[in-house]
């Protein structure tokens, strides 16, 4: 989480307030819990989850998108019939953050 607590604070969008960078950091700690049931993240489940309302999430998420920290993808709603707002630790971010934790560099075949 400090590596995401280092792009929000170092990477300031325009017209960020201290506050909305707090909630940020918040919501990505919340996100990292809830990656290990499941990578894919949608506002359903975080309004379950925070208690928070979906506008409230969506304004949250949208600079986390923006910073390349996570990934927005359309997938299937839970009830299959429509679709739904996903999201997902960017695969970028994750393996920056495998690198420094130390994981092995790879070549890609």
């Amino acid at each position: 989480m400090a590596m995401s607590m280092n792009q929000i604070l170092a990477n300031p969008l325009e017209g960020e307030t201290p506050s909305a960078h707090l909630k940020q950091i918040a919501l990505m700690t919340v996100i990292g819990s809830l990656k290990s049931d499941d990578p894919m993240i949608t506002l359903t489940r975080l309004t379950e989850t925070t208690g928070l309302t979906r506008s409230a999430l969506a304004e949250m998420i949208g600079p986390l998108v923006e910073r390349g920290l996570l990934v927005e993808k359309m997938g299937k709603n839970a009830m299959g019939r429509g679709m739904a707002r996903q999201f997902e630790i960017s695969p970028a971010f994750l393996q920056t953050l495998g690198l420094i934790m130390g994981d092995p560099i790879r070549h890609a075949k």
